[in-house]
């Protein structure tokens, strides 16, 4: 059976521990949201479609509602999937950033009104960045040993954190530049078919 991405994203959250769907919703947003996202109502029926293919197996616990919960668990098959699909190439990025279509049309608004949408986008990589750097210091007091070894989830969360670290600040840094080059007020450039 086909496993969608959000599925390997499941399987990949099941692989560290076992968890509820209300787990799993919530491990979607933070760490996976960090570089992936799928709504809430998508993970419940890829749950089950992961069960039918024999990937999970859930257990019945207490739950604090009315209903008991379902606590699922990876199995041998959806941890030989997982880390059959880890290991192939992945499809190109599909870049869909409105930040950056913003910026190809800059020319055309206003510097001070420019400066100002710059500002705003840095200010909100910086806050990003600071989130990160905070999710560092702490895994770094204590965790370090497991950081250091390939074969841990500890290290593979790291190594995605250390890469949004890199982002935020490229991102940062080049707003930066842009908020240089936005500096001076040139004149506006004239269009090919302005007069004159």
């Amino acid at each position: 059976m086909a496993t969608s991405t959000l599925g390997f994203a499941l399987l990949g959250l099941l692989a560290r521990k076992p968890r509820t769907g209300y787990d799993l919703t919530q491990a979607m947003r933070q760490p996976i949201g960090y570089f992936w996202s799928a709504s809430h109502s998508q993970v419940y029926p890829e749950l089950a479609k992961l069960e039918a293919a024999g990937y999970v197996n859930h257990s019945v616990i207490d739950g604090p509602g009315p209903r008991d919960t379902k606590r699922y668990t990876i199995s041998a098959a959806g941890r030989h999937i997982l880390a059959e699909w880890a290991a192939k190439p992945a499809a190109p990025a599909t870049a869909r950033d409105e930040f950056l279509l913003k910026i190809y049309s800059l020319w055309l608004v206003e510097p001070a009104r420019a400066r100002e949408l710059i500002r705003a986008q840095r200010a909100a990589h910086q806050a990003q960045l600071e989130h990160y750097e905070q999710i560092a210091r702490e895994v770094e007091s204590e965790q370090i040993d497991r950081l250091r070894d390939p074969t841990t989830p500890e290290f593979s969360s790291y190594a995605t954190l250390r890469r949004g670290l890199s982002f935020e600040r490229h991102a940062r840094d080049w707003c930066e530049w842009l908020l240089g080059a936005l500096a001076a007020d040139p004149e506006p450039a004239r269009s090919a078919d302005s007069p004159g």
